[in-house]
């Protein structure tokens, strides 16, 4: 028999690794290469056209890490590690869900990708793009840490 914890974990550990793994791809890989290939004006642009097919991907991947995560939270019955400070960890988790989520289905789609078609200056943009990118990194690169050593007790 086929245990439904099991299956969520799974699920959840491919996710986090295809979410985060193409953040990482497209911060330490793409925007360098773009930087390397292309005049400042003209960043923003290349970033979009491989940007688009990628978002798709993106936003699956975090569905599937929120909807797995929620699934063992509520299976497993461990919303009172949310308010214990020793699973300070499970807390990051889900922040650094709610910020992906929230970038990936409400600013882009409805504020950001507008506000970038008509921006006055395109490199200052594509800079504070990457600087973004790399604080998203940094911080998902901490949480996947924490969570894979808090779950293992070493936190």
């Amino acid at each position: 028999m086929i245990d439904d914890l099991t299956v969520a974990r799974v699920v959840h550990v491919v996710a986090v690794t295809m979410w985060i793994g193409g953040v990482a791809f497209v911060t330490t890989v793409v925007m360098p290469a773009i930087n390397r290939l292309h005049a400042p004006a003209e960043r923003l642009a290349a970033f979009h056209a491989f940007e688009a097919p990628f978002a798709a991907q993106a936003r699956l991947w975090v569905l599937l890490a929120g909807a797995s995560g929620l699934w063992m939270a509520w299976r497993g019955d461990l919303w009172a590690r949310f308010a214990d400070p020793a699973f300070w960890w499970m807390d990051a988790m889900a922040l650094l869900w709610l910020g992906f989520a929230i970038m990936l289905f409400v600013l882009e789609p409805l504020f950001l990708h507008r506000r970038m078609a008509y921006a006055m200056t395109p490199e200052k943009t594509f800079d504070r793009m990457v600087t973004m990118h790399r604080a998203a990194l940094g911080l998902a690169t901490i949480t996947v840490a924490a969570a894979v050593a808090g779950s293992h007790g070493l936190i």
